[in-house]
């Protein structure tokens, strides 16, 4: 079986479509659990809303916000014996038909696949000669984009590499989940051709809902409110950078650990230190 988490906030609009998308596309050997992160009475009839379902199989409330991680980690410890493949899809996020049974084939081709992704950018952010380097040929035709993590929604991860890595430590991010599974001997990366994940956060989407810099800054994704992102324009130039930094990753999971790590992120405060901004900032 493969078992999804959705969790959901304060979006019911966004919900409501991500969620019926997500249903919408599961086959019959896909369930769908819902942890619902606040008291949002909006958001919670949404879900309600949506709880028969044949695909929809558990749903969990939290009047707090416990965030990612607690979430996260109680389903993977909750699911069935019966589950060989784990997921998480954002609740700004949307999924093509197919997209399950596509990355599981490629799951059960090759044994050493830990955690592949889809692809949440767009064509205009491929970068055909840098990240033709790091795609790969797979068995039985598959072909991956390799890199050490992918982001933490539209993937599958492999339960086997999950119960080998445990659950996401204290201030483990889900990427830093990935990179430790790529350690550990797991090749990660993103399905190519690449299978489109619709983040409706990317102001590029048909579906973002923010117009206004005055309604981003009430709605800031985490990221954005973590890398101090203050504007809609810098957000979407953001997302851009962050589609080039990926194609760019070195593919050795030594290089994003230990002191080739500590002195990239000396280095990038030296540069905001003297006033020099990030790319995606100029």
């Amino acid at each position: 079986m493969h078992d999804i988490l959705m969790i959901t906030y304060n979006r019911p609009i966004y919900t409501k479509l991500a969620l019926e998308r997500l249903l919408a596309s599961c086959d019959e050997t896909m369930r769908v659990w819902v942890w619902q992160n606040s008291r949002d009475e909006e958001t919670i009839s949404v879900v309600k809303a949506l709880q028969e379902h044949p695909r929809f199989h558990h749903y969990e409330f939290s009047p707090e916000n416990r965030r990612l991680r607690e979430p996260t980690n109680w389903f993977w410890e909750n699911v069935g014996d019966d589950c060989e493949y784990l997921s998480k899809v954002d609740d700004d996020c949307m999924l093509p038909d197919g997209w399950g049974a596509s990355i599981r084939k490629m799951l059960q081709n090759n044994p050493r696949l830990g955690i592949v992704g889809c692809w949440r950018f767009y064509e205009e952010d491929f970068l055909q000669e840098i990240a033709q380097k790091k795609i790969i040929d797979l068995a039985n035709g598959n072909q991956l984009m390799k890199n050490c993590w992918v982001q933490g929604s539209g993937y599958i991860l492999r339960r086997d590499c999950q119960q080998e890595l445990g659950g996401l430590r204290t201030k483990e991010s889900f990427p830093g989940y990935c990179i430790r599974a790529a350690l550990s001997g797991w090749q990660n990366g993103w399905a190519y051709p690449f299978i489109h994940e619709e983040h409706m956060d990317d102001p590029r989407s048909p579906y973002c809902l923010i117009k206004t810099d005055a309604a981003f800054m009430k709605q800031r994704p985490l990221s954005a409110i973590h890398d101090n992102v203050t504007t809609i324009a810098q957000w979407g130039a953001r997302v851009k950078y962050n589609a080039k930094q990926v194609q760019r990753a070195h593919p050795d999971p030594k290089y994003h650990v230990g002191w080739r790590k500590k002195i990239r992120i000396l280095k990038k405060r030296a540069k905001k230190l003297i006033g020099v901004n990030e790319e995606w900032r100029r």
